[in-house]
């Protein structure tokens, strides 16, 4: 797999899947340089919360494992360091682990905008395919078994594999991660966020409830009613929600073709 820019492939685990509340309990990073090495970062993590008894059998990760081990808020840091500027990669990611990664940056005090950065979601490109788990894709494309599934360095490292054989299925002889471009990896649909609170239109986010719904775009309420987005980042919104109104009171507005 050429790649002209650093690539971050990565896998959480986490106490479950509510994006707003759970924690990280293990995430494994590997990175890919152009010049063909490869680095890993793996770190379990004590989440602070009890590990749900379902969660810990499935992963194998109980309270006792991660007694000792940093808080994220202690390792935030180093884990965005070692991100740097690359290109992110995994299994599920857009939907899942990246909306919870930069929520739990941004509770340690540092600002994750992945939104700004180039995505190759594996998963989306095997559903468009195939349809499947990451186990299931890991057979299909590496005619392997996974071991260690829900270990979050062994999904990682099943993820990088998967890609490369995903490029040499579909890149009609190429060898460049960039081949993985020509699939749609846009949702299917026209609103910013997981809520359907933002909507694009005409290149402009318009909000889908209160006094402004579906009337101005977020551009004109900045300049007509900045008190009322003030209370949205006080009411009961989704932090992807308040982070948009955050950078628009700011003067920073997404485009479509970013997002």
């Amino acid at each position: 797999m050429k790649i002209t820019q650093p690539l971050i492939v990565f896998d959480l685990e986490t106490t479950g899947t509510w994006i707003e509340k759970d924690k990280i309990i293990e995430i494994a990073l590997v990175k890919c340089l152009p010049d063909g090495r490869k680095e890993e970062y793996c770190q379990r993590v004590n989440p602070g919360i009890p590990i749900p008894k379902n969660i810990s059998e499935l992963l194998g990760i109980y309270d006792r494992d991660v007694a000792d081990k940093p808080f994220f808020k202690s390792i935030a840091k180093e884990v965005f360091d070692f991100i740097s500027d690359s290109d992110l990669s995994g299994f599920n990611i857009l939907k899942f682990d990246l909306p919870l990664l930069e929520r739990e940056m941004n509770e340690a005090g540092i600002q994750f905008d992945w939104k700004f950065r180039k995505i190759y979601d594996a998963q989306k490109v095997y559903h468009l395919n195939e349809k499947r788990d990451l186990s299931a894709a890991y057979k299909f494309y590496c005619d392997q078994f996974l071991e260690n599934a829900h270990s979050a360095l062994a999904d990682t490292k099943a993820t990088l594999e998967i890609l490369d054989a995903q490029i040499k299925k579909y890149g009609q002889g190429k060898e460049t991660l960039s081949v993985l471009n020509e699939f749609d990896y846009a949702e299917d649909n026209n609103f910013y966020d997981d809520d359907r609170k933002m909507r694009w239109w005409n290149g402009k986010l318009y909000m889908m409830f209160g006094k402004y719904a579906r009337k101005y775009s977020l551009q004109e309420i900045v300049q007509m009613d900045k008190g009322y987005l003030d209370w949205i980042l006080t009411a009961d919104f989704s932090p992807e929600v308040k982070e948009l109104v955050s950078r628009a009171l700011k003067g920073c507005f997404p485009t479509q073709e970013k997002k």
